[in-house]
This record gives structure tokens, C-alpha cells and sequence, in this order.
């Protein structure tokens, strides 16, 4: 058990080790630094030229949202048209058939806003044409819209009164051309040497130790591996994600792919700093996120370890902790801190069933989700973490009795509505989706759904109610883990989850982003004797406490109703 929490603990070291000399270099080159991949410029360039881009066009906030939603719209039609015809395109030789209308929706969407939410097995329900000309090309660029639009914000922030937050698609494409693409391929060709398959061919027959011939799924699943990480994506080639052989091959892609999922959400925050020229508030900010992830962390793998008091009353030692759902190579404590990484920075990928963790990491999945601001996603958790600044910027100049600013820009009614919207509309979306699950189930409605609500869920009571909030909490979260207990590819969940993830990704970018430019046109404010100072300790604690009495007042109820009451009939 210490060897397995010195590996937890090397590989958040690892984690900082690299994301704090990579934030430098991201926050470089956004500003037009010199950085050693400036020979790409080349390629950039004709990039714009063919594709009729003027790489020196200012955007406002307006014009760059704008911009992005509009590209986001057409590769959703891209992906939607290609899920359907999938089986009648090359790159197919296990003869997977083409997806349902209602999945096809479903995958589209969860691929365009960086969720990964699989409602279909990845090995069965894909081909390899898929696999890679869809899923992994908007792994790419969900990942990079993500950067882009939080790029955007340090623009706004940057300067003291500006309307130009950068041309989305110059940032857009750096973000491709210069960090992603070149950090995938090193993962990828880790992936390969360790055991990953990097093959075209189909499936592969193979004898068991106990004399079963087995057809083995296997496909070049390294390179999908490798983005679906870095990009806090998620999802998996094979069915089972990261608790596969062959997607998670050891001890050392395990750590390897933990550590380079939390990299590059850490590196946006010392990137922060660089760029803005405010080394204090962005170390603020990563106080109050690691702070909030040890929170989560810390209580799942004690619970993990300690396995289920109630076989413990029963006399059933567990030794080696709650093992269900967990692969023997990783055991309980990297299991458990792999699961509540993989919530809080929304990247949904498993190494362990989720839906067989104790009650109270379970509990604590949801929280990482529920506030989605714990280092979050490629650019859009410190996006999620802005809003909440805001709210406390506010609350706390009403406490002093001042006019609330930050960084020398007025926060007023129209700021403060907006960041209240995006709050309560992520509230809405997570409960009320559950309360129509739940009224689905009980009501049993004479509706042609392909499955009946009576076969959602593979567990009763408590637990599967909190199948349910995991399945509308991971969509807006843009998380796409799950509990696997939840049949969800069905028209129902297809469609309620799709559009939860369509409002889940882009109300969190849109909100901050009008916010930011908003602020960014207002006259600059001189900083004076009684302007809340932001990069202190102090507004550090208030920001924490923001952040978990309106988690608390939003989600106490549903919590209560699933994982909390779970966790109390078991004591």
C-alpha cells in the first residue's frame, strides 16, 4: 500500500514537474515569443492562406465566439454524417455496422464539446475510419477550442482596456500545430513501445489459458490514446477505456497517462500567470484548485482502501481493499486517485468501474463534476473557475460596502447576471434531467423507447438513482465517465444527454467569454488602498468558500437522495 501511494504521490509531482515549465512555454507562445517550434510557422501560414483566414484580423468577444461556434456547427455535421454511414465506408474490417440516428446525435455531440460520453462499445460500435477521421480529429479540436477561448479571456485580461481577444483561429490552430499535435505524438509513441496496438488490421484470435479461442479487438488505438489524455477528452478505443490490456498496458502508461491528462489544465494555469504579468493570483488560483482536489482525493482512496464496512461486519476481511471494478495491476489507491482526476479536469476516462466504487467515491466523482473548476478541462475549467471569481468579487464588495472591481475593471449588475445564469442553468440541466429520468422510471409511460426505462438500470434503490444523476452530471460536465450500471443507448438518454452536453459546453465558454470582454471595454480603474486585492490568501479562502456553499445549496438535495443515503445504509 505505500508503494502504491508513492506512486500517487510521484505522479502528481510529475504532473507539476512538467506543467509548470509548459505553462511558460504556452503563455510564450500565444504572446509571440520566440519558442522552438517556430519553424511550424511556415505551414501556419499557408494554413490561413488556404483556407482564406487573415491571421491579423482583431476579434471582440462578439465576433471571436462567433467564429467558434460557427466551425463547431459544421463539424457536427461532419460527424454526425459520417456515424451514420460508418458501415458502408472503408476502414472496417471487423464490419461494424453504421450507428442509429439517435446515436449518431448522441456521439457527435459528445466528441464536438470534448465530453467522449460513450453510449456504444468503442471497439464494436466504431470502425477505424471513424475511430480516427472523427473521434480523434475532434478530440483535437475540442481540445483546441478549449484553449483558444480561455487564450481569449487572458487577452481580455491582459490589457487595461481593450476589445480585441485574439483571432480564434490563429489561436486555435497554435494550439494544434504547436502543443498538441507534438505532445500526442511522444505519448503515442510511449503508448506503442509499451504494448499499445498501432495495427490496421481486425480482430485477432487467441487461445486463453484455459483453452477458449478468444477474437481480440485491436486497431491503431495508440495515437487515439494519446490525444483522448492530453486533451482531457476522454472516452476509449476499447469498451472498458483505460482498464483494458491493450489500452492501459502497465504500471508505467497508467502513470503515464494520469499524469499527462492533469499536464496541460495545470500548464493554462501558470500559463495565466506568464501572461498576464500576475505570477500571485495564478498561484491563488492553484492553491484553491489543489486544495479542492485533495479534498476529493484524499477521502476516496481512505474509503477505497478500507473497502466495505459491511462485509467487515460480516467477518470478510478485504486485505487489499474494495477491489470490484478495479484491476489487480493498479490496486485501490491509484485506482481512486485516477478517478477523481479524471472527474475534476472533465477528461472521463476509467481505469476502474465507477459504478462498483464505495458510496463516498462515488460521492465525490459527482462533487469533481458538480463544480468542474478543480483545474477542469483544456482551458474551459479555468473558464468554469472565473465565474466563480466573479460571484466572489461581488459577494465581497458588498460585504466592504465597495463597488466590486477586478483587476481594475467595474464588475456590475449585467457581469454578475450573466455568471449567475451559467451557475443556475448547469443546476437545471443536471437536476431536472434526473427528475425526467426519474419520472420516466416510476411512471413506466406506454412510449416506443428501443429499451423500457425498466431496463435502465441494473441496480435499485439509492445506487441506481445516483446512475442517473452520474449519467446528466457527467453530460454537463463534459466529463463522459459513467456508472456502468446505466443502459444508456437508448433514444431517451441519447437525446436528454445530447442536449445536456450541447448547453453544458458552450454556456460555461459563452457566459465567461462575454463577461471578459465585456469587462475588457470598460475604462481601467487604478488599483487604490481599498480595492479587494485578488492574488491574497484571503480572497483564496472566499473563492473556496464560494465555490462550496453554492455546490452545496445547488446539489445537497440529489446527493442526499443517491450516493449520501447510500453511504449511510451501509453504516
Amino acid at each position: 500500500m505505500n508503494a502504491e501511494l508513492a506512486g500517487v504521490a510521484l505522479s502528481f509531482f510529475l504532473t507539476l514537474a512538467i506543467g509548470f515549465p509548459l505553462g511558460k512555454y504556452i503563455a510564450r507562445m500565444f504572446a509571440g515569443g520566440k519558442t522552438g517550434l517556430d519553424f511550424l510557422s511556415p505551414l501556419e501560414k499557408w494554413l490561413f492562406k488556404f483556407c482564406g483566414i487573415d491571421p491579423h484580423r482583431k476579434m471582440n468577444w462578439k465576433e471571436f465566439l462567433q467564429a467558434m461556434l460557427a466551425a463547431n456547427l459544421l463539424w457536427f455535421v461532419y460527424a454526425f454524417v459520417l456515424f451514420l454511414l460508418q458501415g458502408r465506408l472503408p476502414l472496417n474490417p471487423d464490419h461494424n455496422p453504421g450507428m442509429t440516428p439517435d446515436l449518431s446525435f448522441n456521439s457527435a455531440i459528445s466528441f464536438l464539446v470534448n465530453c467522449d460520453l460513450q453510449d456504444y462499445s468503442g471497439e464494436t460500435g466504431a470502425t477505424y475510419l471513424t475511430q480516427h477521421f472523427v473521434i480523434m480529429f475532434l478530440q483535437f479540436t475540442s481540445a483546441a477550442t478549449g484553449i483558444a477561448c480561455l487564450v481569449a479571456l487572458f487577452n481580455a485580461l491582459r490589457d487595461k482596456t481593450t476589445q480585441n481577444l485574439g483571432n480564434f483561429w490563429v489561436i486555435f490552430t497554435k494550439s494544434i500545430t504547436r502543443l498538441l499535435l507534438p505532445l500526442s505524438l511522444i505519448v503515442a509513441i510511449l503508448l506503442a513501445f509499451h504494448g499499445t496496438p498501432t495495427s490496421y488490421r481486425g480482430k485477432d484470435s487467441i487461445i486463453t489459458l484455459q483453452g477458449d479461442t478468444v477474437q481480440v479487438s485491436r486497431g491503431p488505438a495508440a495515437g487515439m490514446i494519446a490525444i483522448k489524455h492530453l486533451g482531457t477528452n476522454g472516452g476509449g478505443w476499447f469498451g472498458v477505456n483505460s482498464a483494458h490490456p491493450l489500452e492501459n498496458p502497465d504500471y508505467f502508461t497508467n502513470m503515464l497517462e494520469v499524469v499527462v491528462q492533469v499536464t496541460i489544465p495545470v500548464a493554462m494555469v501558470f500559463a495565466l500567470g506568464f501572461y498576464i504579468r500576475r505570477r500571485k493570483l495564478a498561484l491563488v488560483i492553484f492553491g484553491v484548485m489543489t486544495l479542492g482536489m485533495l479534498c476529493l482525493v484524499i477521502p476516496t482512496m481512505v474509503t477505497e482502501i478500507h473497502g466495505n464496512p459491511a462485509l467487515a461486519r460480516m467477518g470478510l476481511a478485504q486485505p487489499t481493499g474494495a477491489m470490484e471494478g478495479k484491476e489487480v495491476r493498479f490496486g485501490p489507491v491509484a485506482s481512486g486517485y485516477w478517478s477523481i482526476v479524471t472527474t475534476i479536469i472533465s477528461t472521463g476516462s476509467v481505469n476502474s468501474m465507477h459504478d462498483s466504487a464505495m458510496p463516498l467515491s462515488g460521492l465525490m466523482q459527482l462533487l469533481g463534476m458538480l463544480v468542474n473548476a478543480f483545474y477542469g478541462g483544456c482551458g474551459v475549467g479555468l473558464l468554469n473557475f472565473y465565474i466563480y471569481i466573479i460571484i466572489t468579487v461581488f459577494i465581497s464588495g458588498l460585504m466592504v460596502g465597495r463597488t466590486p472591481e477586478f483587476l481594475g475593471h467595474k464588475v456590475e449588475a449585467r457581469e454578475v447576471k450573466i455568471a449567475a445564469l451559467v451557475t443556475l442553468l448547469s443546476a437545471f440541466i443536471i437536476k431536472g434531467g434526473t427528475a425526467l429520468a426519474a419520472f420516466y422510471l416510476v411512471h413506466h409511460p406506454d412510449i416506443n423507447w428501443a429499451a423500457k426505462p425498466t431496463t435502465w438500470l441494473n441496480n435499485p434503490g439509492y445506487h441506481g438513482f445516483s446512475e442517473m444523476l452520474y449519467q446528466f452530471t457527467s453530460a454537463n460536465a463534459n466529463n463522459g465517465s459513467g456508472f456502468g450500471g446505466l443502459s444508456a443507448n437508448n433514444p431517451f438518454w441519447n437525446i436528454t444527454t445530447g442536449f445536456a452536453m450541447i448547453f453544458g459546453r458552450f454556456l460555461p465558454i459563452i457566459g465567461p467569454i462575454a463577461i471578459a470582454g465585456l469587462l475588457a471595454g470598460k475604462k481601467y480603474v487604478p488599483q487604490s488602498a481599498g480595492t479587494l486585492r485578488v492574488d491574497s490568501a484571503t480572497f483564496g479562502v472566499m473563492t473556496f468558500a464560494v465555490i462550496f456553499i453554492i455546490t452545496a445549496l445547488s446539489y445537497f438535495p440529489p446527493l442526499v437522495l443517491g450516493p449520501i443515503a447510500e453511504y449511510l445504509s451501509l453504516r
